[in-house]
């Protein structure tokens, strides 16, 4: 991730504006085994380890409450991949990885962490109101560190709700109040995007920014749906 947070998110953010940040809002309930079967042999015997490993993950997540579900995704994903920043493993400055992408590699930057959460958590039926992927600017190494951009996913009980903070930088899913460690600047979902910790920006969600408009697709392909 670039180290200049306040160009990054300038130039993220002018992204976000001039080309659109949405496609259209689909309830993503399940997972088409066989589709997503056929995409993992299609990329490598590595994808077919890791969609074997992540079916399993989900079928045994299904019996549980959310908060269980939160927490299966999450440790999967924190455990099965490594971070890696997208210039090393796609020799791209930014590339935002599908989840087969994504277990094919065995490796993805935080943007890839939280998409593939996002939409492994969509299958298992949970609400895409409840979930948004959200940039941050991150501290890192404490007081002393740097200040780095960041990408978590947040979930949200209930509108009224602290948020809950999936993470691959720290394992615990911990609410908002949490991590100090982290300063909102957009999230955004299938259905919208917000500007800081709540006002909503954008009211049409329709098909804006590219690279969210490619993954969405890839993810759809790939049986995320």
């Amino acid at each position: 991730m670039a180290r200049n947070v306040a160009a990054w998110c300038r130039r993220l953010v002018v992204v976000v504006l001039a080309a659109g940040l949405f496609a259209p809002s689909v309830a993503l309930r399940a997972w088409d085994v066989e589709r997503m079967a056929a995409a993992a042999r299609k990329a490598g015997p590595n994808a077919v380890a890791g969609v074997t490993a992540l079916q399993q993950t989900l079928a045994a997540a299904a019996a549980l409450d959310e908060p269980g579900r939160l927490q299966a995704v999450n440790q999967f994903f924190n455990r099965r991949i490594v971070f890696r920043d997208d210039a090393a493993v796609w020799g791209q400055v930014d590339y935002w990885a599908s989840p087969i992408e994504t277990l094919n590699q065995g490796q993805g930057d935080c943007e890839d962490f939280a998409i593939a959460k996002y939409f492994s958590l969509l299958a298992l039926g949970v609400p895409v109101n409840r979930l948004r992927l959200v940039y941050v600017r991150a501290q890192i190494g404490g007081a002393q560190g740097v200040v780095q951009a960041h990408m978590v996913l947040a979930y949200h009980p209930s509108p009224e709700a602290e948020p809950l903070i999936l993470d691959n930088l720290i394992g615990e899913i911990r609410p908002a109040s949490r991590r100090p460690d982290l300063a909102p600047v957009f999230s955004f979902n299938g259905d919208g995007l917000w500007q800081g910790v709540g006002t909503q920006t954008a009211g049409d969600p329709v098909a804006r920014l590219s690279r969210w408009r490619e993954v969405l697709a890839k993810a759809r392909a790939e049986g995320f749906q």
